[in-house]
Parts: C-alpha cells; sequence; structure tokens
C-alpha cells in the first residue's frame, strides 16, 4: 500500500510539471529529471525584485560613462555639435514656433502639455506595470519597470540641469543667452525640457516593444507632440527640445539592453529533482 501511494504522488507531481520540463538527466546509478518552472512571485515579493531592478538600472545609467568606449563618445560628439548648431538659432527658431501657436488647435496644444506634466506621465506608467504586476504578464511588467527606471533618471538629471543652468525662457524676451542660474523661478528653467524627458522615456520604452515600423511610427508620432506643444507655448527653445530628447533615447536605450542581460528572473526559479533508484523515490525542490 505504501508503494502504491508512493506512486501515486509521483504520477500527480509528474501531471503537474510535465509542461515546465526542460531537461532529461540519465545517470548509471539513477534515473534524474530535472524540472526547471518558473514560478510566480507574490505581488508583495514582485513589487521588492522590481524595485531592485529599478534601483539597479537607475545606478547603471549613471555610472555607465565610466565605461564608455569610443563609439559613445562619439555619440555625445554627435549630440554636442547637435545643440550647439540648433542653439546658434535659437531665436530664429523660437520665433516661428511661436508664431504658429494660433493655428494649432488648442486641444492639441492642451493635450501636450498634460501628456507630459509628471502626474499624467507617471500615472500612465503606473498602469502599464501595475498591469503586468497584477495580470502576472512579465512582458508588460518589464516594461513598466523599463519606463519608471528611464523616466526617473532623466527626470533627475533635467531638475538638476534646470536649477545649474537657470536658462530664461523663450517667453521671457530675454534671449536664448540669459541665464540666471540657481533663481528658483520658472521663468529660467528651459534648459532642459521636463515635459520633452518624460514623454522620450515613455514613447522610446514602449516603441522598443514592438518591431513593427508603422506602429513605433505611431507612437512617435503622439510622442513629438508634447515638445512642440512647448515650443509653441514658448516654454522652451529648439535645442532645449533636441537635447532632452537625445538625453532620453540613450538612457532609454541603455536601460533596455541592461535589463536584457541581467538575471534577474532567476529569483523566481524553483530546480526540481525527482530521483529514483530501485528502493527510493524523491522529490527535491530547490530555492
Amino acid at each position: 500500500m505504501k508503494r502504491v501511494f508512493i506512486l501515486f504522488q509521483f504520477l500527480l507531481f509528474n501531471f503537474i510539471f510535465s509542461q515546465k520540463a526542460d531537461s532529461l538527466v540519465i545517470t548509471n546509478q539513477s534515473i534524474t529529471d530535472t524540472l526547471i518552472i518558473s514560478k510566480k512571485n507574490s505581488i508583495g515579493r514582485q513589487l521588492v525584485v522590481d524595485g531592485k531592478q529599478i534601483f539597479n538600472n537607475m545606478a547603471h545609467s549613471y555610472l555607465s560613462p565610466f565605461s564608455w568606449k569610443k563609439d559613445n563618445w562619439i555619440d555625445v560628439g554627435g549630440v554636442a555639435l547637435g545643440t550647439v548648431l540648433l542653439y546658434s538659432v535659437d531665436n530664429n527658431t523660437s520665433q516661428y514656433f511661436i508664431d504658429q501657436s494660433g493655428k494649432v488647435p488648442s486641444v492639441i496644444k492642451k493635450f501636450g502639455y498634460y501628456f507630459g506634466s509628471p502626474q499624467n506621465n507617471y500615472g500612465i506608467t503606473s498602469v502599464v506595470y501595475l498591469t503586468g504586476l497584477f495580470t502576472k504578464n512579465d512582458k508588460i511588467r518589464d516594461t513598466g519597470v523599463l519606463m519608471i527606471s528611464s523616466a526617473t533618471t532623466a527626470g533627475l538629471i533635467q531638475t538638476l540641469s534646470k536649477t545649474l543652468v537657470g536658462r530664461a525662457r523663450p517667453g521671457t524676451g530675454e534671449g536664448k543667452s540669459y541665464f540666471k542660474p540657481f533663481s528658483g523661478q520658472a521663468e529660467y528653467r528651459s534648459f532642459p525640457s521636463g515635459h520633452t524627458v518624460l514623454v522620450s522615456t515613455t514613447m522610446f520604452a514602449l516603441a522598443k516593444q514592438f518591431s513593427n515600423p508603422w506602429v513605433k511610427a505611431g507612437i512617435y508620432s503622439v510622442g513629438f507632440i508634447t515638445p512642440l506643444s512647448r515650443m509653441w507655448e514658448g516654454a522652451h527653445f529648439f535645442s532645449d527640445i533636441f537635447l532632452s530628447t537625445a538625453i532620453s533615447y540613450f538612457i532609454v536605450d541603455g536601460t533596455y539592453r541592461y535589463m536584457q542581460k541581467n538575471e534577474y528572473r532567476k529569483e523566481k526559479k524553483i530546480s526540481w529533482k525527482v530521483n529514483m533508484s530501485p528502493n527510493m523515490l524523491g522529490l527535491n525542490g530547490t530555492f
């Protein structure tokens, strides 16, 4: 009777885990079935795991310049050159976009402003993450982690830069070369654009999840409304927008690559080993 009960247990476990089996290892002494299955963490545990991942993503972004190679510095040089060139014509381009403001429907301008505001943008990223968390969909949840990590990393950079640089907004009439560092006044927080940073990180992160170029184009088209709206309103110069977008792109791309290489999901694995011999049947799980 005891052997029948043991055999029943074995068949039950085999039924439950058979669809998850990764390999079958046969030795001379015994037969060992090694079953690697994905164990979905509890919501609380998953929050801890993802919190660590977000912290690691941010640390990686801030420390990555110390390990940049030649190609990375070439990219930085290209962005710096582009920013300088746009800066040279900032007064002219700024006036052009301000002149177009009256031709743009107010609903589009309002959408651009509210879409890029921190409370709304983080609301979107939170919805994406929480959807993946509660539905236990790793792809959606990882997208949320990427969005939160990138937005926070870039957001801290732009917040510090605004304070240090203190560039006057186009709407003040001070011109492209007027700076008032550490003023704390909203009129002198033009460089870079916070709205653009948040929207760009969101759009770049979402676009990473799709291979269809038309889908990517649609995502980018929606994302470009916010930076355009900020120039129509005279809140930012073109060079502010360009640098903000570049910062967001490289942060999202670097974070995405880092997450792809990261093996943090190993924390969610259980290794099951079923050991059989003439006189013994055992099931061992390693967490």
